[in-house]
């Protein structure tokens, strides 16, 4: 296949929330863009996401009183030493002007709900709701001839295919086998789920992150953006006067890009490379202790820009956003991975280490619960857990891709993600934990959960809690008793959500050098950049939101340079 040369203003690698943000601004104010991806699909690491983004300063929260103090007082509290000032008030005052850009010119529907609570609830400066928001599920009619391109949900974190809302939507899927109701409405949701992917290839009808990738992109397809699978970006490329103006490309697409006005890295982190994660992640030495279920995260934006002086900034307290997961292998030998972001906050369902001792807060945010499994586990040679529930919590909850009552448990069991045991004991011998530990912690655990309260680690005290568990299970949310055999455990172990270390930026998220000079032509934007969150967690979406209002604010100036 002969190379060509193809021409742009600018060029954008990566086509997740942070890539097709600046691509529509950029779009929207008169530049040629061209967006490149080196997977087979659109939509990266948003597409399998929860779709939330973590935006204080948003219309809702305004009119609810939320102040810019109060959101400056949490992201503090959260950073610790860590904390920026000048990027964190660059993001406070972008919020309302990109989240007013992607609404009336984006067409991205924004779902703003009634309660969607701060992750760490007794820190300063949390709030209940009003920070937190969501996208309106999406018809993939919209995509029109890209219907098919965008990334597939997670399989395992689906229910059969279709991927219930974060919200009132999986809180009726959690009740189908307790409620006629929401058994025919979860019915009704899979079969036409099958029904339209045996007919059309897959559903028309995306949720959460999938929703959101689908609207952005309907819109880049609106604008006219070319959107460019399978094309690997190999090198960045500089002109006489020492400008990023260009890349090279290989896959379905060989040759050389031309962008007049900037290349912007918007390619992910670097949490699927073994080699970055032992300079960067203390639990992970060797390379082969962590688990990430993100989509192309092998640091190619850090070793795009390394060439031309870009450097990691490793200033976060924590190098990633946490996610507890479990890996199997299926009946085909396939590997699987399953991301604990709300299975054990569920009555009835506790943690425990290699000891068979509870080690941290189960109704933690599940970055939270991963800094703790992370210091439980140091000097171990593995970091993992066990979740252990009891024939009660799994017939009405399940854990995690193990589906509740009626589903057999077979299946789990013989894949080697659930384990069964008829007892206390025969479970802590299959899954090597001392049996006399284990007894002691259900007998502690279990009489203060048929009180309602944990006296160990207040799980089940403060609002996210709660809306992590049961709304309708009394007396707490979070706790039930541990107490009908047989008994369930399911291995955990580390993953993540995307890096919080990244190239650093200056605060037009300009790439800099180790000395402090940008690196003229050159952005990076999500993941592939520093995280403004300094390690810290906020709520949900906080990937998500600042990938979008920075990736805003890239399109927007490189627009504003090239009119100059």
């Amino acid at each position: 296949m002969s190379k060509q040369t193809y021409e742009c203003d600018v060029l954008v690698i990566g086509s997740g929330a942070a890539g097709v943000s600046a691509a529509l601004k950029a779009k929207q104010q008169g530049l040629d863009v061209l967006v490149v991806d080196k997977e087979p699909y659109l939509g990266g690491t948003t597409a399998v996401s929860g779709g939330w983004l973590w935006v204080p300063g948003n219309r809702q929260g305004v009119a609810e009183g939320d102040t810019r103090e109060e959101a400056e007082t949490y992201i503090r509290a959260l950073a610790g030493d860590s904390y920026d000032p000048e990027a964190v008030g660059s993001f406070l005052d972008l919020v309302p002007e990109a989240l007013d850009f992607f609404e009336n010119e984006a067409g991205v529907e924004f779902h703003y709900p009634q309660t969607a609570p701060d992750y760490q609830m007794d820190t300063p400066g949390a709030r209940k709701s009003g920070r937190a928001l969501t996208v309106s599920r999406a018809g993939g009619r919209m995509l029109g001839k890209n219907r098919l391109r965008v990334q597939p949900y997670l399989y395992t974190y689906t229910v059969f295919g279709y991927m219930p809302e974060i919200g009132p939507d999986i809180a009726t899927f959690l009740k189908a086998n307790r409620s006629l109701k929401a058994f025919l409405y979860v019915q009704r949701r899979v079969i036409r789920t099958w029904v339209e992917r045996l007919l059309f290839r897959r559903a028309f009808t995306r949720t959460n992150g999938n929703a959101l990738m689908t609207r952005m992109l309907a819109s880049a397809g609106d604008l006219g953006i070319p959107l460019w699978t399978d094309a690997k970006v190999t090198e960045i490329l500089k002109g006489d006067d020492g400008v990023v103006n260009g890349a090279v490309l290989t896959g379905a697409r060989p040759g050389v890009v031309r962008a007049r006005y900037g290349v912007v890295l918007a390619a992910g982190g670097f949490s699927g490379n073994a080699m970055l994660r032992t300079r960067t992640f203390r639990h992970d030495p060797r390379g082969d202790d962590h688990f990430t279920p993100t989509i192309g995260h092998q640091g190619d934006s850090y070793f795009l820009a390394e060439r031309h002086g870009g450097v990691l900034d490793t200033r976060p307290h924590q190098p990633a956003s946490w996610g507890p997961v479990t890996v199997w292998k299926n009946l085909r030998g396939q590997d699987r991975v399953f991301p604990h972001l709300r299975a054990f906050g569920l009555p009835g369902l506790i943690a425990v280490n290699r000891k068979g001792e509870r080690f941290a807060n189960e109704s933690f945010s599940y970055h939270d619960f991963g800094v703790e499994m992370i210091k439980e586990d140091a000097g171990e040679r593995d970091t993992f857990g066990w979740i252990v529930a009891d024939r009660k919590a799994m017939r009405t909850y399940g854990i995690g891709y193990a589906k509740p009552w009626p589903l057999p448990t077979w299946y789990y069991k013989k894949v080697g993600y659930l384990v069964e045991g008829s007892s206390v004991q025969d479970l802590a011998d299959r899954i090597d934990v001392p049996p006399a530990a284990l007894e002691r912690t259900l007998a502690e655990f279990n009489a203060d959960a048929a009180e309602g309260r944990d006296g160990r680690f207040q799980r089940g005290s403060n609002w996210f809690h709660h809306f992590k568990g049961d709304m309708e299970h009394k007396p707490n949310p979070n706790l039930a008793p541990i107490d009908k055999a047989p008994y369930y455990a399911v291995k955990i172990q580390m993953g993540d959500l995307g890096t919080y270390a990244g190239l650093a930026v200056n605060g037009r998220s300009e790439v800099v050098t180790s000395e402090g000079e940008a690196v003229p032509g050159l952005y990076a934007v999500g993941t592939a950049a520093v995280s403004v969150f300094g390690g810290g967690y906020p709520g949900y979406g906080a990937n998500i939101g600042p990938a979008m209002v920075f990736g805003y604010q890239v399109g927007r100036d490189i627009a504003r340079h090239a009119a100059e």
